[in-house]
């Protein structure tokens, strides 16, 4: 297609510039003169995507943390929106990030712009209502997930289901011994991954206890590696400062980036809740699932949550096959001994293996085309092609 068009598009987070930026790829494959502008993260800008301000001032969890940032993230905001309802982009697509995106995606969708919504946001977690909301500020909701479109059936809510990319790009049956070879891994070495997030707010509650876990493990088992993937520059000097003030007694390797490279040489996991979980289960890596906030955040959150999991791996078997656990049990005593059971116990990690085998090939339906045909098709519709 010839046709030159220009797309708004805004990403809060590292798992929304992977997804905004294979995006991006997929529509320029279809409109090469395509312009995209926004925010985003380091894909997205390699994409092609003109960010106006660091996706890292989005990138915020919880309520006491947002409230905090508030009048910067409503500053950002109102200026997108000034700035799109001056400059109409022929489409907005907001990824994830729904407490930002969604208001954005209704100011513009009262002025006539088309709006999607990439990710859908958890209502079926929490916030159940929150679907009238959608529909009012969006014309199409991209899931990833196969059991989020029955959530939306109340309002009629257009909704894509288009799979994971992650799916895709992960192959179903990872060379272990390649990756561990890049990792000079020897022979009879353990390797624990340890992943406690890519938000400030997450290594701030996540790290610590984490770290003291591996201290707690690395007294259990012989030959043990602790390997670190760190999200970016800033979030690698703020562990290895940790690191070297605290745990300097731990056979610990911090790395930059990588993180699934880490993940594929690891024998099991301790992760935090979030993107990373999919990732992990693509693998078909043992983990244990950690998450902890601020105690205010986590008594209003825990009361409105619905969902009987927090965790990707198990709300998509509908069973529980990790472990959660969470807030105060975030402890070294009790995550140590949920991931001995994770590396030790062979008929778990079987178990694990086929369950995470059919999550895949369910998950494995090249989701940047899919979303890239579900928007030319809003774009048709919409008399913009």
């Amino acid at each position: 297609m010839s046709k030159s068009i220009r797309i708004g598009i805004v990403a809060g987070e590292a798992s929304g510039d992977i997804l905004g930026s294979g995006l991006i790829n997929a529509l320029k494959k279809r409109f090469p003169e395509a312009e995209f502008e926004g925010i985003g993260g380091e894909l997205m800008l390699a994409a092609g995507c003109r960010s106006h301000v660091s996706m890292e001032r989005l990138s915020v969890m919880g309520l006491v943390e947002v409230l905090s940032r508030l009048p910067e993230l409503l500053k950002v905001r109102w200026k997108l929106r000034d700035h799109f309802l001056a400059n109409p982009p022929d489409l907005f697509v907001g990824v994830d990030a729904p407490d930002f995106n969604l208001k954005l995606e209704g100011w513009l969708k009262d002025a006539g712009i088309p709006t999607v919504h990439y990710v859908s946001p958890s209502v079926w977690a929490w916030k159940q209502k929150r679907i009238y909301k959608i529909k009012k500020t969006t014309d199409l909701v991209l899931s990833l997930f196969p059991f989020e479109a029955q959530h939306y059936a109340p309002t009629q809510q257009s909704v894509a289901f288009v799979g994971h990319p992650l799916a895709t790009k992960i192959p179903a049956s990872v060379n272990v011994v390649e990756a561990r070879k890049r990792f000079a891994v020897k022979d009879g070495e353990t390797i624990i991954a340890i992943l406690p997030g890519s938000r400030g707010s997450e290594l701030k509650y996540l790290s610590e206890p984490f770290l003291e876990t591996a201290r707690w493990l690395s007294e259990r088992i012989e030959h043990v590696r602790f390997v670190i993937p760190a999200a970016n520059a800033h979030r690698h000097d703020q562990l290895h400062q940790l690191i070297n003030e605290r745990f300097s007694d731990l056979n610990v390797q911090l790395v930059m980036k990588n993180s699934r490279a880490v993940m594929a040489i690891s024998d099991a996991i301790l992760i935090a809740s979030g993107t990373a979980t999919l990732e992990a289960t693509l693998l078909q890596k043992p983990m244990v699932v950690a998450y902890k906030m601020a105690g205010l955040t986590y008594s209003i959150y825990s009361r409105m949550v619905k969902s009987r999991f927090i965790s990707l791996p198990n709300l998509l078997a509908d069973e529980a096959l990790v472990p959660e656990i969470l807030q105060d049990e975030v402890k070294p005593d009790v995550l140590g001994p949920a991931v001995l059971k994770a590396l030790q116990d062979e008929s778990y990690r079987a178990h694990l293996a086929v369950r995470f085998a059919e999550i895949h090939e369910q998950l494995n339906m090249d989701a940047d085309e899919k979303a890239a045909d579900a928007i030319v098709h809003l774009l048709q519709s919409r008399g913009v092609l």
